[in-house]
């Protein structure tokens, strides 16, 4: 039985999840860091089908995709590694985690709050991207850890810190600097 996760755990993993996916974006006017072809969060593009399908919960349901799109990218960059399970990123930090992640999201999607008040964004979203800007909040969360660029992605040297809020920092810190395909920051555990 794995311990339990505090839901402010949760939130900040769930918040920089959201955060790298609405920054991969690469079909929105103009394109973000283009690591995955979407557009599912701007009001001009994909947010606009949402909020058209889901007047309620369109805010919840755009980040919740383009998650998901980023998942998946994530997820095809582990399989190309050794051992993809024993891999943990931003996007897996295994199954027990990445289902309690899913019921908080779907435990925001349903209730009342917006994302930019329920959940500790590092950048609005409702403002222009910029890639300087999204560098100075990755920045503020603290120093990009050590890594190897190894094939498939960016190993970080230290080991995974126990403190899953940390390791999420460590993850998003170790995005810097930015590549032209998703750099895929991971830890691997035994």
């Amino acid at each position: 039985m794995s311990q339990p996760v505090a839901t402010s755990t949760l939130d900040t993993i769930l918040a920089l999840q959201i955060t790298v996916a609405w920054a991969g974006e690469a079909r929105c006017e103009p394109p973000r860091l283009g690591w995955w072809q979407t557009d599912l969060i701007d009001p001009a593009g994909g947010g606009d089908l949402l909020a058209r399908l889901l007047p309620r919960t369109h805010a919840w349901a755009s980040l919740e995709a383009v998650r998901e799109a980023a998942r998946r990218a994530d997820e095809q960059g582990r399989r190309k590694l050794s051992e993809p399970d024993r891999v943990r990123t931003l996007f897996f930090f295994g199954f027990d985690l990445d289902e309690r992640l899913a019921e908080r999201l779907a435990e925001h999607k349903r209730g009342t709050v917006a994302p930019a008040a329920a959940l500790p964004l590092p950048v609005s979203m409702d403002s222009k991207f910029s890639a300087d800007g999204f560098t100075e909040a990755l920045h503020a969360m603290g120093k990009t850890p050590a890594f190897d660029l190894v094939p498939g992605g960016r190993q970080l040297k230290a080991t995974m810190p126990e403190a899953l809020d940390l390791a999420a920092r460590h993850f998003a810190t170790a995005l810097l600097p930015f590549s032209e395909q998703y750099p895929m920051p991971f830890y691997r555990v035994k």
